[in-house]
């Protein structure tokens, strides 16, 4: 669960800003737990609230939680299989057409993975993105 700074005060002597306050704070278990019985003792006896909302509230965190583990998970997994996928381009030959319109081909001695694809480096150290009009062979 992700929770935004509120900063109800504005300051105009200061310039300065804070690269912490920009940031979302992460709220886990104990953080949780701690807001909840916060809430259970400022509560209203007269009306106190119902413990199925707090319930809720339980599942809605143990749901958030889990669903970052998997997103987590499948990140550690899609970087290991694309390493594994550069691992075998190592050693085979890449051709390709430049921006100015040149051909180039090269055998490919490094593959670097980036966000959102991977670079090869060629034996003539060229750097190319692989993608559309890449042929490998």
């Amino acid at each position: 669960m992700v929770v935004d700074g509120v900063n109800t005060t504005q300051s105009t002597s200061s310039t300065t800003s804070d690269s912490s306050s920009s940031a979302a704070a992460t709220v886990g278990y104990n953080d949780f737990l701690q807001l909840l019985i916060a809430q259970m003792r400022n509560q209203d006896p007269t009306s106190p609230t119902d413990m199925s909302q707090y319930m809720s509230q339980f599942a809605q965190l143990s749901s958030v939680e889990q669903a970052i583990q998997t997103n987590t998970k499948l990140d550690t997994l899609l970087s290991t299989s694309a390493l594994s996928q550069a691992e075998g381009l190592i050693g085979r030959t890449a051709s390709f057409t430049s921006e100015d319109g040149e051909s180039s081909t090269g055998k490919i001695t490094a593959v670097h993975i980036i966000q959102g694809g991977a670079v090869a480096t060629l034996d003539n150290g060229v750097q190319v993105q692989l993608g559309p009009g890449i042929t490998i062979s």
